[in-house]
């Protein structure tokens, strides 16, 4: 049997455990008075914001912010289909990162306490460096995977000497239809909803989830 092409593709996964978790929570207030609602807004973001910026201080919370504040208006209709007067809003969104998940518990139990403050979601994260470590580690999985199988094709029709060709990200190896666009490696974020608890202490009971990352790879060879 003369040289042999064998195109395939290899795919690795990785679950990581997260290193720090981002918390988002909005402040909100509404009423008849767009001056009012806006003052009561102000009242309560500030108790959150100092409380934000003495933990940055002290080390619990490693970055924290609040994006700009959104007022808006809306005039409901009643059951009998008449419009009413003018309801205002005003929100302004928070983040905050934490690296000790116990702490995070602890204050968002106590955060959902005060007035006007809405718990949104965690976006559980790996830090910038340890994301591109564990990216890289996946890919070579990923490829290794593809050598893996293209040795067994080769085996399997009795040639044993393998040379690569390409190895590309899914969808950009050479080819003469339309490649197909896809990314490699790739991270899910890992999010979760804040949950009440009815017990004393902490309001909200937090388990990490574990990063998934995946890496996809197409590869050619010649065997002979």
């Amino acid at each position: 049997m003369s040289e042999v092409v064998i195109t395939v593709r290899g795919e690795h996964e990785t679950r990581i455990v997260p290193e720090r978790a981002v918390a988002h929570l909005t402040i909100r207030a509404e009423g008849p008075e767009r001056g009012a609602v806006v003052e009561r807004m102000a009242a309560y973001s500030e108790p959150v914001r100092d409380d934000l910026a003495s933990r940055k201080a002290a080390g619990t919370v490693t970055e924290w912010s609040s994006q700009r504040v959104s007022v808006w208006s809306e005039r409901p209709w009643s059951p009998e289909g008449k419009r009413l007067a003018p309801v205002h809003y005003a929100t302004v969104d928070f983040t905050a990162s934490f690296t000790d998940f116990a702490v995070l518990s602890w204050w968002a139990g106590e955060v959902a306490e005060r007035d006007g403050v809405q718990l949104g979601w965690i976006d559980w994260q790996l830090t910038p460096g340890a994301r591109a470590s564990v990216e890289r580690d996946v890919a070579a999985g990923a490829v290794a995977v593809a050598v893996a199988r293209a040795n067994a094709y080769a085996g399997a029709i009795g040639l044993s000497t393998v040379t690569p060709l390409e190895i590309a990200d899914v969808g950009l190896l050479t080819r003469n239809d339309s490649p197909e666009s896809a990314p490699a490696p790739r991270m899910l974020m890992a999010k979760a909803q804040f949950a009440a608890d009815s017990g004393g202490g902490p309001a909200v009971q937090l388990q990490p989830e574990d990063i998934v990352i995946t890496a996809a790879v197409e590869a050619r060879f010649t065997a002979r």
